[in-house]
């Protein structure tokens, strides 16, 4: 059985898998050993650790309750990277995925779970060289954490345009703003939790799939949202790593909001007409961005992203001013009315400089220098 660990509602938390990139020509290098030993020769307490090819490195924040205190977090994270990254002269960059790299050429992290990992998926594991934020919400107890799961799933196109960073890969515009969710679609378990209301359900679902042999804890389900048992969380994995250091800190307060709405809200009856459109919406979100449209099957209508965005926004003011996060819900509400994308960005870049070497130096920059626009109280 799986005990799901109360943890205090609201509460978040945020992971950032970033690129590690020369300084010749910004491709992906082998850098995380060299990176990780000397972050360890630094006296520090934040969460800093391999990911899945040597390309990689993620950072995670301590628990939050304040969108504020998680931006001063990640600023102090920055700066022990960049001081640690300057020193070995290796570059670190956001973005869902690098422009131009070739995925034959990534090496996996001698990690046992990856080992299995790469064991088990072949070259999809090597080709999973791509880039996500992850967000965590603090839950009361199983039964929230799943009706906060069905909730949010509602809202994933939302996350997915305001993140999307990966318009380029293996060095070609793919025409999507969110290239990076193509790569996790491959694996079998991707996708969305099924329509369990409970946590003892959840539970016989999980218990059944392990018997089978299928699964054997839940890093072995690659939903775009998922229960977080061990953490007592609702994990939000579906966006792209963001360019700038304060945008993770945009996308928390957001999942913050939506889930004041839900957990303190009247409680919603689960409809599973939101199924029928999940995949369809989601390809919208990722190909279009702002752009896309959504199909509602509850209500039989098609409505376009951007304004169902801006409608959830207005209706979320008064858990925003709740929360004491107004100024990341103007942030928001500004960003989407000037549709600033990540994703525009880097195919702006590409436009002035005509060279994807250049792109990546760029968004390196930017990550690793850029101050933010979000005012902290």
């Amino acid at each position: 059985m799986l005990e799901f660990k109360n943890s205090t509602p609201l509460t978040l938390g945020v992971e950032l898998e970033l690129m590690i990139v020369n300084r010749r020509d910004y491709n992906l290098t082998r850098g995380s050993d060299d990176l990780l030993l000397q972050i360890e020769s630094i006296d520090h307490g934040f969460d800093i650790k391999p990911e899945i090819t040597q390309g990689m490195i993620e950072i995670g924040t301590a628990v939050h309750t304040s969108v504020d205190e998680m931006l001063q977090e990640l600023l102090a994270i920055r700066a022990l990277l960049v001081k640690s990254a300057q020193k070995l002269n290796l570059g670190l960059a956001g973005g869902g995925t690098h422009a131009f790299q070739h995925w034959g050429d990534q090496q996996i992290y001698p990690k046992e779970r990856y080992r299995l990992v790469s064991e088990l998926y072949g070259y999809l594991a090597k080709q999973f060289t791509v880039y996500g934020q992850h967000i965590h919400i603090g839950c009361p107890d199983g039964d929230a954490g799943v009706r906060l799961t069905h909730f949010l799933a509602r809202y994933m196109p939302h996350f997915i345009a305001l993140s999307a960073s990966s318009p380029f890969s293996q060095g070609v515009d793919t025409l999507f703003q969110s290239a990076r969710l193509t790569s996790v679609n491959a694996f079998p378990l991707s996708g969305l939790m099924p329509a369990v209301q409970t946590w003892d359900a959840f539970n016989t679902y999980f218990q059944k799939m392990a018997g089978l042999g299928i699964v054997a804890s839940m890093k072995d389900f690659y939903w775009d949202i998922r229960p977080k048992p061990e953490y007592g969380t609702v994990e939000i994995r579906i966006c792209d790593t963001p360019l700038a250091i304060d945008t993770p800190v945009l996308l928390a307060a957001y999942a913050q909001m939506l889930a004041r709405e839900c957990l303190e809200g009247e409680p919603r009856p689960y409809n599973p007409d939101h199924m029928l459109t999940y995949s369809y919406n989601r390809f919208q979100a990722c190909r279009f961005g702002y752009d896309a449209v959504l199909v509602d099957a509850a209500e039989q209508r098609q409505t376009s992203l951007l304004e169902d965005m801006l409608f959830t926004l207005d209706r979320l003011w008064p858990h925003a001013e709740a929360l004491g996060c107004t100024n990341a819900h103007a942030a928001l509400r500004e960003r989407i009315l000037k549709r600033n994308s990540d994703s525009l960005w880097l195919r702006e870049a590409y436009a002035d400089s005509g060279s994807l070497s250049e792109v990546v130096r760029r968004q390196s920059e930017r990550w690793m220098y850029g101050r933010p626009t979000l005012a902290v109280h």
